[in-house]
C-alpha cells in the first residue's frame, strides 16, 4: 500500500519529506512483531502512527490501547499494565487483570514511555524480551503475545545518561525508530491542515467554512506552533466559531495566535538542543548562568563608571543595587573591592538549583493561574512531574 493510499484511510493531510518518511517506515515495520519508538513533539499525532501499524498487522482484528504512561501516577502504573492479585495492597479487594493480559494478541501503544518509573521499565523490558510478566503481589509467571509500540517526546537517550531510564530497554524499544516533523517543519501543510479543520469544524457547528487572505495565510504559516497538529486545530475551531466575517484577515487572525509578536523567535522546544534534547536540569543550569551573566556585566559597567574615589569607599555595591534594584534579589552576596582598586572581586552567586527549580515553577504556576498543564508545558515538563515536584517543594497553590 502507498503512502497516499495510507493517508486517505487514516485522515493525514500532508505531503512533507519527513512525513512521508515516516508513513513509509510505519507501512515496512507494519506486517512484522518488531517494538517501535515514534519520537516528535507533543501533539504531532505520534498515536496516528500506532495505529496505522496496528491497522496494517496480522493484529488488526485483534486488541488495541493507548496507555498515557505519564497520567497514571507511580503507585498504581504496575497494577494497571500487569495486574494484581486480591490483596496485594490497600484496597486491592479482588483480582484484576492488566492490559498486557487483557490485549493477548493485540497491540499496546505506550505514549510518554520517558514517564515509567525504574521499577515498572524493568517489568516491561522482560515482558519485551520473554512475553512474562508477574501479576503484582503473585509469583506466578503468565506469558502475554502482545506488541509493543512506545511513544516519547522527550530525548530518551539523554534520560539514560541521567540515569533515569534503562539503556537496555531504551535499545529494545528503539528496534524501528519514526521521528514524525513538527508542523513548523512542515510549512506548506499547515494552510492545507488548517483548511481541512475549519470545513470539518464548519459542518459540525452547520456553518459557512471561513477562509484567509494570503496575509492570514503568512501569518499561519510562519508562527512557529509549539503544539503542533492539536494546537493548530484548536485555532481552527476557535476563529470558525468566533470570527464575524468568512474571510478572515491578518490583524483578525492576529488575535487568536497567542504571542504573536515573538512567533518568530527561536524557541526552546522539546527535543531541540543541537539536534537532541533540553532536559530539565539544563535549561535551569542555562537560565542560572545567563542570570549571573548579566549581573556581573552590570557591576562591571557600573564599576567603570564610577569615580575612584567612590571605589575606594567601596560604595560599589550600593551603585549598582541603586541602578539595578533587583541585583539584590538574586544574590544576597556583596561586591568586594580589592585592595589595588583595579577590579572588582565578584563573590561566588547562590547557584542552589533546588531554589531555583522551585521558583520557576511558582512562576510558571502564577502565569498560569494555577493551571498546571499549561504550567508543565510551558516549564518543559510532564504534568506528573510538576505534580510531584509541587509535593517535593511544599508549593502552595
Amino acid at each position: 500500500m502507498d503512502t497516499q493510499s495510507i493517508k486517505q484511510r487514516f485522515g493525514i493531510i500532508g505531503n512533507s519529506p519527513g512525513l512521508n518518511q515516516a508513513l513509509s517506515v510505519a507501512v515496512l515495520v507494519a506486517p512484522t512483531d518488531l517494538s517501535t519508538l515514534i519520537t516528535g513533539e507533543s501533539g504531532v499525532g505520534k498515536e496516528v502512527f500506532s495505529q496505522i501499524i496496528h491497522q496494517l498487522s496480522p493484529r488488526k482484528h485483534n486488541p488495541f490501547i493507548a496507555v498515557n504512561c505519564g497520567a497514571i501516577p507511580e503507585g498504581t502504573i504496575d497494577s494497571e499494565l500487569f495486574g494484581h492479585e486480591k490483596g496485594s495492597f490497600t484496597g486491592a479487594h479482588e483480582g484484576r487483570k492488566g492490559y498486557f493480559e487483557t490485549v493477548n494478541g493485540g497491540t499496546i501503544f505506550l505514549d510518554e514511555i520517558g514517564e515509567l518509573p525504574l521499577g515498572t521499565q524493568a517489568r516491561l523490558l522482560r515482558v519485551l524480551e520473554s512475553q512474562e510478566f508477574i501479576r503484582v503481589g503473585s509469583s506466578k509467571v503468565q506469558k502475554t503475545d502482545v506488541r509493543v509500540i512506545a511513544a516519547t517526546n522527550v530525548n530518551l537517550l539523554e534520560r539514560v545518561h541521567m540515569g533515569r531510564f534503562r539503556e537496555d530497554l531504551y535499545y529494545r524499544l528503539n528496534t524501528v525508530p519514526i521521528t514524525v516533523t513538527p508542523l513548523r517543519e512542515r510549512k506548506d501543510d499547515i494552510p492545507v491542515l488548517f483548511r481541512k479543520f475549519c470545513i470539518d469544524f464548519a459542518e459540525k457547528y452547520k456553518r459557512t467554512p471561513i477562509q484567509l487572505d494570503e496575509a492570514a495565510k503568512n501569518l499561519l504559516i510562519n508562527y512557529s506552533w509549539p503544539g503542533n497538529v492539536r494546537e493548530l486545530k484548536n485555532m481552527a475551531e476557535q476563529v470558525s466559531v468566533l470570527s464575524r466575517e468568512k474571510l478572515v484577515t491578518a490583524n483578525e487572525l492576529h488575535a487568536f495566535i497567542p504571542n504573536a509578536p515573538e512567533s518568530n523567535l527561536p524557541m526552546l522546544m522539546a527535543g531541540s538542543n543541537h539536534g537532541g534534547d533540553f532536559s530539565e536540569r539544563e535549561l535551569l543550569y542555562k537560565v542560572l548562568f545567563d542570570m549571573r551573566s548579566d549581573i556581573n556585566d552590570l557591576k562591571k559597567v557600573v564599576y567603570g563608571l564610577m569615580p575612584s574615589d567612590q571605589r575606594e569607599q567601596g560604595v560599589m555595591a550600593n551603585a549598582v543595587t541603586a541602578v539595578y534594584p533587583e541585583v539584590k534579589s538574586h544574590s544576597d552576596k556583596p561586591i568586594v573591592i580589592d585592595a589595588t582598586h583595579t577590579k572588582p572581586i565578584e563573590v561566588e552567586e547562590s547557584l542552589s538549583l533546588m531554589d531555583k527549580e522551585k521558583e520557576m515553577i511558582q512562576r510558571a504556576l502564577k502565569k498560569h493561574r494555577q493551571k498546571r498543564k499549561d504550567a508543565a508545558r510551558d516549564l518543559g515538563i510532564s504534568e506528573r512531574t510538576l505534580y510531584r515536584k509541587i509535593k517535593e517543594y511544599k508549593i502552595a497553590e
